[in-house]
């Protein structure tokens, strides 16, 4: 009996079994925000409930990202991110840590989070995540019920950016309207246009296009692997406060911060990190205090880009110069530096390296 061709063939696959290459495993950890949340119409663009809708049905919500990866979803938190906290900020990098161990063929970590801090979000993970698997934080400006809603985008592209060999090693990175940008040096600048995440004058890192994800520099200052910062059995950080500096600033601001526990101050400061006469009268006094008693001092600048450095004044107040940090950075920077000392000079090494 003659077999044709076309059954030899239709026999051959029917008998034989093809291995389909494994997907690489990314890990969606979910915050909440407006990347998770939902409003009463399509065009409600400000009056939404952010974390309404949880990580897996995001990830559902766009099924393109199956075909790429094998994303396993936690939901860690489902806030606004205006009021995610420290004790949440510990939980999500001890989870990553643990995952990395338990998990050694991971490809990467995708972290969905307001936009609001985002940015110290994406800071913290920097200095304390202790793997040079990508970590991405995506976000959005819109809800997910809005019209044009970017979540979704930035959602596939922040998992591209994960499972990319080029993104390993970069150290946190921030994935929002098609660019991808370092922790340390984006801040949101913007409060209702997606191309808010901007990373000054120092530039972004590259971008996510529809062919491939596209790396032009890399980040200089030392970060996750690299990073001394080890918080696997820290349940709390020292408390850091900010203090915004302007014409007439209430100086007696300064007093309170240390009465009510502040271990570190952080000036947004004018200019180059200038204070006003009258700071600098109450910071006589914080000075003479007993050296275990005072908080470190930090100066950092309001006017969100540009170095802050050391000058010969504010070295006599014996103030750190916070380098290009914003000042909600480096408060990060500061928690975490107090952890581990209160040497001013370590810190300051540390704010030169971090």
């Amino acid at each position: 009996m003659r077999i044709s061709a076309a059954c030899m063939l239709a026999l051959f696959f029917a008998t034989t079994s093809f291995a389909q290459p494994a997907k690489p495993v990314v890990y969606v950890l979910s915050t909440g925000g407006t990347i998770a949340g939902s409003g009463s119409s399509t065009t409600d663009l400000s009056n939404y409930k952010p974390g309404a809708i949880l990580g897996e049905q995001l990830v559902k919500a766009v099924p393109q990202i199956s075909v790429i990866a094998d994303v396993r979803v936690e939901q860690i938190v489902n806030v606004i991110s205006s009021d995610i906290t420290i004790d949440n900020l510990l939980t999500l990098a001890k989870r990553i840590h643990a995952i990395a161990k338990e998990t050694p063929d991971v490809a990467g970590f995708v972290v969905t989070s307001g936009t609001n801090t985002l940015e110290e979000t994406a800071y913290f993970l920097n200095l304390t995540v202790r793997t040079d698997k990508p970590v991405v934080l995506v976000g959005s400006m819109r809800p997910s019920t809005a019209i044009s809603a970017d979540g979704p985008l930035n959602l596939l592209n922040a998992v591209r950016t994960a499972i990319s060999s080029d993104a390993r090693g970069k150290g946190v990175l921030i994935v929002l309207n098609d660019e991808i940008n370092a922790a340390r040096d984006a801040s949101k600048t913007n409060t209702l246009r997606v191309e808010t995440f901007r990373s000054p004058e120092l530039g972004l890192l590259g971008y996510v296009d529809e062919d491939q994800v596209s790396f032009y520099r890399s980040p200089t200052k030392r970060h996750t692997l690299n990073s001394e910062f080890d918080v696997t059995l820290l349940t709390q950080l020292p408390r850091v406060t900010i203090l915004y500096s302007y014409i007439e600033p209430d100086a007696t601001l300064i007093q309170a911060a240390i009465k009510s526990g502040a271990k570190g101050i952080v000036f947004a400061g004018t200019g180059n990190g200038a204070l006003s006469i009258a700071e600098e009268t109450v910071l006589k006094e914080v000075i003479a205090m007993p050296a275990n008693t005072r908080p470190v001092l930090v100066r950092s600048s309001r006017t969100g880009n540009g170095r802050v450095t050391a000058t010969t004044e504010y070295e006599a107040f014996g103030m750190i110069p916070g380098d290009t940090l914003n000042p909600q950075k480096a408060r990060i920077l500061l928690m975490l530096g107090l952890s581990r000392t209160s040497d001013p000079k370590e810190l300051q090494r540390m704010f030169a390296e971090y």
